[in-house]
């Protein structure tokens, strides 16, 4: 669902600014490509925990994440929703060697707020579009990613409310983690 340079530039993160320790942590997989990939790069032997509805998209707040948000989480066609089985991402991470990795369905309301990782978190992919969903994986998982460790956010760029909840959520923390961007137009935090 990312374009070929932004899938590249991913990766080129995970390779160049994540050779710490720690487990690797997407939410909102799809067909789990990207988390497969990053596991080829960052290897078969870390943790890996896949978190997505395996639904589609929830709902989208009209005030927090714009009309264009509403319409696209409305949309009546299943792709368009970004349905997709669970089966696919589970194919995607069995293709990719990994061995330890957990496909974790439901919303992130409610399967973040009991998870916590087992150790800290060296990669955090963010793929939940809205506001919430973005703000809500922020709370449950940024203060578990390592010194160093690499937060990538996949929709800054695209959705007003992923943006929003980002600056809001770091505007409330003490550090001073800076939002980076790539030449493909990938954002991303190295935490401090």
């Amino acid at each position: 669902m990312v374009t070929a340079a932004q899938f590249a530039d991913n990766l080129w993160l995970c390779r160049e600014l994540a050779p710490l320790p720690g487990c690797v942590i997407e939410c909102g997989v799809w067909r789990g490509g990207m988390s497969a990939a990053m596991a080829e790069v960052l290897g078969p032997a870390r943790r890996y925990y896949l978190f997505d509805s395996f639904e589609g998209l929830p709902a989208a707040d009209a005030v927090k994440d714009g009309a264009r948000a509403v319409r696209q989480a409305s949309a009546v066609d299943p792709a368009r929703r970004l349905v997709a089985e669970m089966r696919w991402a589970d194919q995607a991470m069995r293709l990719s060697g990994a061995v330890r990795y957990e496909l974790v369905p439901g919303w992130f309301k409610d399967t973040l707020v009991p998870f916590t990782p087992p150790e800290p978190i060296a990669v955090l992919r963010l793929d939940g579009d809205w506001y919430d969903s973005t703000r809500q994986c922020l709370e449950a998982l940024y203060p578990h990613v390592a010194p160093g460790g690499l937060v990538l956010i996949d929709d800054y760029y695209v959705w007003d409310g992923c943006a929003r909840a980002v600056h809001e959520y770091l505007s409330q923390q003490p550090g001073q983690d800076r939002i980076h961007e790539t030449p493909a137009g990938v954002a991303y935090i190295c935490k401090a």
